[in-house]
């Protein structure tokens, strides 16, 4: 684990002041997403090749054919959940790097983080505590099924695209909860979609389209 999480040059506090500026300029507006956007050192959660790019807002590869998100897509999903309160339990599918679950775990009480693929998260693990980020707790799993045990939630992100919204995920949701999943509309289209939980159902609203990767069952050791 590289220890230089305040980074220089390119990883520098200016490169991540650069970036919240061009996140404002596309509409990013909650000023708790983009402070701690601003003070999460996103280059410890990429290959440390890729590191002068981890400012940039763009998607990268970070090994087992997946990527960590583009910033602009995790502020987006971040500011959508925050939008309905400050949520105590959060969901999240796909740990992926770990950089979306450092995100939520400055922001919530507590999150919930299912992977498949057991190499991501046993890095991510390590870099949450090299942040000393304690309130995040790990499954690994096929993420389809959440995490129904520590249910019902505030609010469930998801980092994978399915062809339908899983049934037990809706059913995870507490009433006036939150959830942002990108659905696959065809292969090269995917629209990320605002899920509302009420008294009398559930409510859906799409933000905008996005490229996730797609939504796998089955685990990875």
């Amino acid at each position: 684990m590289r220890p230089d999480i305040n980074g220089i040059g390119m990883t520098s506090q200016r490169a991540r002041d650069r970036l919240v500026r061009r996140l404002e300029e596309q509409g990013i507006a909650d000023r708790r997403v983009l402070e701690i956007i601003r003070s999460t050192p996103r280059h410890l959660f990429i290959d440390e090749a890729l590191s002068h790019r981890a400012y940039e807002d763009t998607a990268l590869p970070i090994g087992h054919n997946q990527t960590i998100s583009q910033p602009y897509i995790v502020a987006l999903m971040t500011q959508a959940v925050l939008a309905g309160g400050k949520p105590k339990k959060v969901l999240e599918i796909g740990t992926g790097s770990g950089y979306q679950t450092a995100i939520l775990a400055q922001m919530c009480e507590e999150v919930y983080s299912v992977e498949r693929i057991r190499p991501l998260q046993d890095l991510a693990k390590q870099r949450l505590r090299v942040l000393k980020l304690n309130n995040v707790q790990f499954k690994h799993s096929d993420g389809g099924f959440g995490w129904p045990e520590k249910g019902p939630f505030d609010a469930i992100l998801c980092a994978a695209a399915p062809a339908i919204i899983p049934q037990e995920l809706l059913e995870q949701m507490a009433v006036g909860a939150r959830m942002v999943i990108p659905v696959a509309v065809r292969d090269d289209v995917q629209d990320l979609v605002l899920v509302l939980r009420t008294e009398s159902g559930w409510q859906q609203q799409v933000l905008e389209k996005v490229r996730f990767v797609p939504f796998l069952r089955g685990s990875v050791s």
